[in-house]
């Protein structure tokens, strides 16, 4: 180890230091922004501001944008502090907690005040969406806590999902009922991405200790179940609303089918494949619920 590394708080991963030894400002607030997930954060963030926009919200998207923001930022951090130690023991990278560009109580810091600021950000939409978004909050940080490595590890993906196209619902004047298939299909999202999400890691996190409903039916029986939400919630938008099934939804459940059993089968050549085509299949569905609305009517 030369002069430009030290160790990490758990004692085993060398990281970059300025010369008196600490890490660079920049560094740290670079890893800062790494800690919080930025990807899934903005992803969830860009979903709900376009469910704000397409449900007629207005400038009132920009509050309700704000509020989910704040919440995803606060479960990324919240999960970069309390895996750091696990995660420097495992050597992954790009876990600023774990090799030290950032200390631990620094991003439990920054995950405390997202939280702050998601409270009133989320009440300011109305009580009733407002609670539903910080129950769906209440149920990732669970999730990082607690449910990551149990059998429910699925429930607050699926909670929080399904919460989202409520919250936005609710925040219309007037605080509207979510239609039911709208709930329905984000749950199915929502438990199709834990799935996905995990695909790529279950031998380490098994090695880890964790065994959540992925690591419990083990690769193959992930890449398996997955096509199945991932069809479930195309079917739930295309067919849920009364009519008969218009040319776009037929459409989408064609394109939807292959996204969802091409990704997993890809999985073995390309460990996002399954996730790459989960994000597909979101993606229609956030276009057929666009058309759909997310009010009862």
């Amino acid at each position: 180890m030369d002069a430009t590394e030290r160790v990490s708080p758990a004692g085993t991963v060398p990281v970059a230091a300025g010369p008196a030894g600490a890490v660079r400002r920049g560094g740290r607030v670079a890893g800062l922004a790494l800690a919080c997930h930025p990807g899934p954060a903005l992803a969830v963030t860009a979903l709900a501001c376009a469910l704000a926009l397409g449900s007629g919200l207005g400038p009132r998207s920009a509050l309700v944008t704000a509020a989910v923001l704040a919440g995803q930022l606060s479960v990324g951090w919240c999960n970069d502090a309390y895996d750091a130690r696990r995660d420097a023991r495992a050597g992954r990278r790009g876990k600023p907690a774990a090799d030290g560009t950032v200390g631990a109580g620094a991003v439990w810091a920054a995950a405390a005040v997202a939280l702050a600021l998601c409270v009133p950000l989320s009440l300011a939409c109305g009580a009733l969406a407002g609670t539903v978004h910080l129950a769906a909050v209440a149920a990732a940080w669970l999730y990082n806590l607690r449910l990551k490595a149990t059998a429910l590890s699925w429930l607050p993906y699926v909670a929080g999902f399904g919460a989202l196209p409520a919250a936005v619902a609710l925040s219309l004047p007037g605080g509207p009922a979510p239609r039911w298939w709208t709930v329905a299909a984000g749950a199915l999202l929502g438990f199709a991405a834990h799935l996905a999400d995990t695909l790529p890691d279950i031998a380490e996190d098994r090695a880890a200790g964790i065994r959540g409903l992925p690591h419990r039916l083990g690769d193959t029986g992930t890449r398996l179940l997955l096509p199945l939400p991932l069809l479930g919630a195309t079917a739930v938008l295309a067919l849920g609303p009364p009519g008969p099934v218009g040319p776009g939804g037929a459409a989408a459940l064609v394109l939807a089918g292959a996204a969802a059993l091409v990704g997993p089968a890809l999985g073995r050549r390309w460990r996002k494949a399954a996730l790459a085509g989960a994000v597909a299949v979101a993606a229609m569905d956030l276009a057929l619920l666009l058309v759909r609305g997310v009010t009862a009517g």
